[in-house]
């Protein structure tokens, strides 16, 4: 037996924005180690599709419609899943999306509805599970995602760069936390390096300018070209989890590359700067 299985296997683990790209991969994970998978997303039809492939292999999964933009939601998810399951050994609060272009030229809704996915859902998604998990008096697991953009900056990202860098602070906290209050709750900072997901996809944008579509594409192709093929990224993160690790990425040596460079900016107070490398993919002469 593996140590996912030994940590999780016949337990319920929930996961937000599981009907495509990295939740799904980590729902299918779950379902493979033995987990009850409750698999939400915005999308029924996605959620249905990724709890049916996960039934089809022998697991057990259900799909949930949640929009986990809005806290009465996720505290609807939890009364629901609780009332139903009894307990929720894994809790992953995966649901966000990218946006890009300038931040003068993304429209108000977006602006909106990317921090209230990849952020608030987050945050509430631990509010409306953590009580609960505490009643149940039990060891349980929480998962946030962040991204290898919390430790970096980049022009035309920014909106989704701040979500991470928020996400990655917000988990250090709440991990704390739990040390001050001496739960068994652990929590894990959970940092994709390049994954291949659908994040860029065209059908994923929400009223970009030309720029901000152009450069969706020139990011999807980059990240077919060079990222890590879904199935093994989620091995590698729910590996991460059964060791109890707080930092888990799937690609631990760009993680600590970007960190390093991070330091040394923070150290040196050092101005905001184009390196070459954006300045050709963002076409700057």
């Amino acid at each position: 037996m593996t140590d996912e299985e030994t940590k999780f296997a016949g337990g319920v683990a929930v996961i937000t924005g599981a009907g495509s790209g990295i939740g799904a991969g980590l729902a299918r994970r779950a379902g493979e180690i033995g987990m009850t998978v409750v698999v939400t997303d915005i999308n029924a039809d996605s959620a249905e599709k990724v709890a049916g492939e996960i039934r089809d292999a022998g697991g057990k999964a259900e799909a949930m419609v949640v929009d986990v933009s809005q806290p009465a939601e996720l505290d609807r998810l939890a009364e629901e899943v609780f009332a139903r399951h009894g307990a929720v050994r894994l809790l992953v609060n995966n649901a966000g999306i990218e946006t890009l272009g300038f931040v003068w030229e993304i429209p108000a809704e977006r602006w909106e509805a990317t921090l209230n996915i990849n952020l608030h859902g987050m945050i509430h998604g631990v509010r409306a599970f953590v009580p609960k998990m505490i009643e149940s008096g039990q060891e349980c697991w929480i998962g946030n995602l962040a991204s290898i953009g919390s430790f970096g900056i980049m022009p035309t990202q920014t909106a989704y760069m701040l979500t991470k860098h928020a996400a990655q602070s917000f988990s250090e906290c709440l991990f704390l936390e739990m040390q001050v209050k001496g739960l068994p709750i652990h929590v894990s900072s959970i940092i994709p390096g390049s994954v291949k997901t659908g994040i860029f996809n065209p059908e994923h944008g929400g009223g970009e300018s030309d720029f901000g579509s152009q450069q969706r594409k020139i990011m999807h192709q980059m990240m077919y070209a060079y990222g890590m093929e879904l199935p093994e990224a989620a091995r590698v993160i729910f590996a991460g989890l059964a060791r109890g690790d707080f930092w888990v990425s799937t690609q631990p040596q760009m993680t600590a590359d970007l960190i390093a460079g991070r330091v040394a900016f923070l150290q040196e107070q050092a101005t905001p700067a184009l390196t070459p490398e954006t300045r050709q993919l963002l076409g700057v002469d």
